[in-house]
């Protein structure tokens, strides 16, 4: 092997560094989002869950547009870096404390993470040749990346915010995404050699004066900002929007895999795609339920668990780093396991590695019902209830996240590797929704509108909590039931 391919390319550090400050950022908003809304913004905890939710799902839909746009007109480079200006600048309107500055700040950072998430990844993609080996190393070193930024900003920005005041972590934030477009751009000769990172030449095209197609692009994507607006206030349009992309999506993938049939005579694509399409339902239930760390298991810290460590009490918003800690502590130890378990043909089979992952979710709501056994007089269960909760949680992801999205890539005809691709994300977005809808299940009010006391409320979130861990085991029985069916859809797909 030449000493070339022996390290890997001199950009993958530079794009390390900026996704991790770009995740910094977005978590750091995320972080802190729902407590600003219920204690800031004086929002109710129902009215909170469905703005998050909104957020978080059009946040998952933005790359399919991003993606796109990059794709056709702008290039890789600039997309990325007009996604940072949008997201950083998002921040910083947050600061402005109100109902408006909140809404457009989050609308700039669901069109700037759309350009940003959507691309970034693809310039690593482009560092390697399609058999180059160290591909799968590359992006385990960026996902990595990924989750340093996650774990800074669910430890620094939270603390920050909920210690000093909120507008100080999201100004950090906003600040932690400056640093990622700075290094994007002083490092942009380190990933050169990546193909695509140029405005192509139909986004050269002049259209009004010296304007050309990609600041045309540009500017019309600022007017994607007050469609956010209105579609994270008035969110229950997303219920017909997004259940209409679902239905188009499904439509799309089925009539694609019929007509790969009849061009190659076969008999698998649309099963595949059949295989491919409850798949997602399957992530948009998983997702969905694991998605209240930002929502109701965020108030559920704050006001029902005891976070009194040696004197110091850690901000609520602040557990959230269980997730990317766990993650970088797991994430290699599986990512070896899968290899073992091939070698000695131990490897369940997708459905299988799916239900798995859903058990252990399911067991993480379920912990909770042990902290309850350990209540103390203020009706608060034991921190290591959300530790073993988070733990359950990551594992149950790892069976499940990176497992989806190699799933994708091998149940889809290569001509329409994009659009399954988009239609997988798109199932992201809608569990998100879902979730925030779910979490309003744990408001802090009863039925007849007077709060809730601390006891009342930890009742009700035990109420829910457990009811979601009892139906995620039904549903976790049902994929085993029908793993062989799945596996007959799929054929030969491992």
């Amino acid at each position: 092997m030449s000493e070339v391919k022996q390290g890997h390319p001199d950009g993958l550090m530079t794009l390390f560094f900026s996704e991790m400050w770009e995740r910094f950022c977005y978590y750091g908003m995320r972080v802190l989002l729902t407590l600003f809304l219920v204690k800031s913004l004086m929002k109710g905890d129902a009215e909170a869950s469905l703005i998050y939710g909104a957020y978080t799902g059009l946040v998952y839909a933005a790359p399919i547009l991003g993606g796109r746009m990059a794709d056709q007109y702008l290039g890789y480079r600039f997309a990325v870096m007009l996604g940072a200006i949008l997201m950083a600048l998002g921040e910083f309107l947050i600061l402005g404390g109100n109902d408006f500055f909140l809404l457009v700040g989050m609308g700039a950072l669901i069109v700037g993470n759309g350009y940003f998430k959507a691309n970034i990844s693809t310039i690593v993609g482009k560092l390697y040749e399609d058999d180059d080996p160290r591909r799968d190393s590359g992006f385990t070193i960026f996902y990595i990346g990924i989750n340093i930024g996650a774990l800074l900003a669910t430890t620094v920005v939270a603390y920050v915010g909920e210690t000093y005041g909120f507008e100080k972590g999201f100004g950090l934030a906003g600040l932690g995404m400056l640093t990622g477009l700075l290094i994007f751009w002083t490092g942009r000769k380190n990933y050169s050699a990546s193909t695509g990172l140029e405005v192509t030449e139909a986004g050269k095209k002049k259209v009004f004066g010296p304007i050309n197609v990609a600041w045309a692009i540009s500017l019309g994507s600022l007017l994607l900002i007050p469609l956010c607006y209105i579609l994270i206030s008035q969110n229950e349009i997303l219920d017909y929007i997004l259940l209409a992309l679902f239905v188009y999506v499904a439509w799309n993938l089925i009539s694609s895999g019929i007509e790969a049939d009849k061009e190659q005579g076969t008999a698998i694509w649309k099963d595949r795609m059949i295989a491919l399409i409850i798949f997602m339902v399957i992530n948009i239930t998983f997702w969905a339920c694991f998605e209240q760390a930002g929502t109701s298991l965020t108030l559920f810290a704050d006001r029902n668990v005891d976070r009194e460590i040696m004197g110091w009490l850690m901000p609520a918003s602040m557990t959230q780093f269980f997730n990317p800690l766990f993650i970088i502590i797991f994430g290699s130890i599986f990512s070896v396991m899968w290899v073992k378990l091939a070698n000695i043909g131990k490897n369940p089979s997708i459905p299988l590695k799916f239900a798995f992952g859903i058990i252990q979710l399911a067991a993480g709501f379920l912990v909770t019902q042990v902290g309850l056994m350990f209540v103390n007089e203020a009706f608060q269960v034991p921190l290591l209830t959300l530790f073993f909760l988070y733990l359950l949680h990551t594992t149950g992801e790892l069976f499940l996240s990176p497992i989806g999205l190699s799933m994708v890539t091998k149940l889809a005809p290569k001509k329409i590797a994009a659009t399954a691709m988009g239609g997988w994300f798109l199932s992201f977005a809608i569990a998100n929704y879902v979730g925030g809808k779910i979490a309003t299940l744990t408001g802090g009010h009863g039925e007849d509108g007077a709060a809730l006391s601390v006891a009342e409320g930890l009742g009700k979130y035990m109420s829910v909590f457990s009811t979601i861990g009892v139906v995620l085991l039904g549903i976790a029985v049902i994929i085993i039931v029908a793993n062989k069916s799945l596996e007959k859809l799929m054929h030969g797909v491992k």
